[in-house]
């Protein structure tokens, strides 16, 4: 999104944060629906600040973009107009859709996978988070289908695994063996259907997957199909990602 100082068109903002299309703006001034530094204004195309404008009573939402986290419940796939289940963009406002842009997830979760996903409105936001450069660690909790080998501790670790399809090796991962079929692996990448994929070139299945944390984020007592709105990182610092990098 624009910076909230610059001066645009009131019909191009209603538009572009998904209040209304730009021809149904002026419906929306003449029922006083809208308000700039407290007055009607007399035409749908002035030109105004971002942060002068009410849209029935209340501010612009979210004006310099939307960084909000979703606890994923199973059943739901992250695209839309799939016919392979709900999409997770049915969990969100309907407004956040028709904004320009509108939102997107940051990396995806398989459609079985549950917990953190983070959506925001800007790419630069996206590019940077799920960018392997950046090490932003991703915590999954992990069920397979038999006790699991220590040896996958070293073999995840060694950052030379080379899964099926694929040229080059994963980054090195951190598992933490908490249960004999249970244990939480650490990644700065994402491969497709990675987790999954570490496992069953070793042998196993997994039976349940869930992210617990996307670097510092976590669910908390987030109830899975709700979501919450997140502090949008500085532009000055190039979206720094949520977590230091990784070990």
């Amino acid at each position: 999104m624009q910076e909230t100082k610059s001066r645009r068109r009131l019909d191009q903002i209603l538009s572009n944060y998904g209040y209304c299309s730009r021809s149904q703006a002026r419906v929306w001034v003449q029922r006083g629906l809208v308000t700039v530094a407290g007055e009607v204004p007399k035409a749908a195309d002035v030109k105004v600040a971002v942060s002068d404008v009410l849209i029935e009573g209340e501010p612009v939402e979210c004006p310099e973009g939307i960084l909000a986290l979703l606890h994923k419940p199973a059943g739901y796939v992250c695209s839309h107009g799939t016919k392979e289940g709900p999409s997770v963009y049915e969990l969100l406002p309907p407004r956040w859709l028709k904004r320009n842009p509108p939102v997107t997830t940051i990396g995806r979760l398989d459609k079985d996978t549950t917990g953190v996903l983070l959506v925001t409105d800007v790419g630069e936001l996206v590019q940077r988070w799920t960018s392997p450069k950046h090490k932003v660690t991703k915590v999954y909790e992990v069920t397979v289908d038999r006790d699991l080998d220590p040896g996958l501790v070293g073999i995840f670790a060694a950052g030379e695994l080379v899964l099926e399809d694929e040229e080059k090796a994963c980054l090195p991962a951190t598992l933490e063996i908490r249960a004999p079929r249970e244990g939480w692996l650490h990644l700065v990448e994402g491969k497709f259907h990675q987790v999954k994929r570490m496992f069953a070139s070793q042998g196993y299945t997994v039976t349940r997957l869930h992210r617990r944390s996307f670097g510092e984020l976590e669910a908390g007592d987030l109830a899975p199909g709700k979501w919450r709105l997140l502090p949008l990182p500085s532009r000055t610092t190039n979206f720094s990602p949520p977590c230091p990098a990784a070990r």
